[in-house]
């Protein structure tokens, strides 16, 4: 093949791939219409039966009714089950705001909206989980997951010292982004295990880890090393963070919180400001993850630290009982 045969076939071969990913994002956006559409046609029909029962005095039996002679009409649409209308009705009678069904929840699969309206009995916090499965993308699988894992009320309530290390809108995304407790409940460990065996698990569940930490943790590597003054130190986990644009150090440790954690960690934090923190990233964060903690002492441990240092404890089994959902 001459070089302007060559020339001619690689320029066919991009523009083929233009047209290619132009093709599949035109097919992404018509299926996120053809499912906004359907979820507003399920709102509506709940609407419908909601007034009807009202005005009408109609008890539960014409939803029965309803179901077959729609599904009579129409036989190719498998959604109009006696259950899956008086799903219908529930949403409609959740969302009564038609505003929030097209700006939120109809961009939603109805298979997501209805783990909602099933787990959750009130809409702020439906309206929070449905946001985050928007923002992120979550499969109906991974939503359940996070709910059972009671995600909104772990969110945020690592302590740290973010708000007097960081600025105002860094320090309030930082506060979002941190978890307490961690749950791996991913992991097999016996009951005595020792740093390195839970760093290794950890790292051996990459996809797990990163869909605990949360969306925009990038794993950089384990036992990272770094050269200070001759001597060799290293990084339990380094991870970089595409949202807050800064690195993410985090130390392991399988006892209680110590005030002599915080020296280790911002040791570390500092090196990697120096070494591996461009002009383009902000501060680097330091994250502690121990077995156990006393509010009291870390508070205590981070007034008045110079580096932004969070402090959260991890289970290796899901407290079910401790993170109360919204029932």
């Amino acid at each position: 093949m001459s070089l302007t045969e060559q020339t001619s076939e690689q320029s066919y071969q991009d523009w083929l791939n233009q047209l290619k990913t132009q093709i599949r994002s035109s097919q992404q956006r018509a299926i996120l219409a053809v499912n906004q559409e359907l979820v507003l046609l399920y709102w509506q029909i709940g609407q419908n039966i909601l007034q009807r029962q009202d005005q009408q005095g109609w008890g539960a039996k014409v939803i029965d009714r309803l179901s077959k002679d729609l599904s009579t009409e129409f036989p190719e649409i498998k959604g109009f089950s006696t259950r899956n209308l008086k799903y219908m009705r529930k949403f409609a009678e959740a969302w009564q705001d038609k505003q929030i069904v097209q700006q939120a929840v109809a961009l939603l699969p109805w298979g997501h909206n209805l783990v909602l309206l099933d787990k959750f009995s009130h809409n702020e916090t439906r309206l929070w989980y449905a946001q985050k499965a928007i923002e992120h993308g979550w499969s109906r699988n991974v939503l359940v997951h996070q709910i059972e894992s009671g995600l909104l009320e772990r969110t945020g309530q690592a302590v740290n010292n973010f708000s007097q290390t960081l600025p105002e809108i860094h320090s309030d995304l930082a506060t979002q982004t941190f978890k307490d407790p961690y749950i791996f409940d991913f992991l097999s460990l016996g009951e005595a295990y020792h740093e390195r065996e839970l760093e290794t698990a950890l790292t051996q569940h990459i996809m797990a880890f990163l869909l605990e930490l949360g969306t925009g943790f990038a794993f950089v590597g384990k036992q990272r090393h770094i050269e200070v003054g001759g001597d060799d130190f290293y990084i339990d986990l380094l991870f970089y963070h595409l949202q807050l644009r800064c690195y993410v150090v985090i130390e392991l440790k399988t006892g209680d919180f110590k005030p002599e954690h915080i020296g280790q960690l911002n040791f570390y934090v500092t090196a990697v400001d120096r070494q591996l923190k461009t002009e383009h990233d902000t501060p680097t964060i330091g994250l502690l993850l121990c077995k156990s903690r006393n509010e009291v002492v870390v508070e205590y441990a981070l007034n008045q630290n110079p580096q932004p240092i969070g402090v959260a404890v991890y289970q290796l089994e899901k407290m079910l009982n401790e993170l109360e959902l919204d029932k």
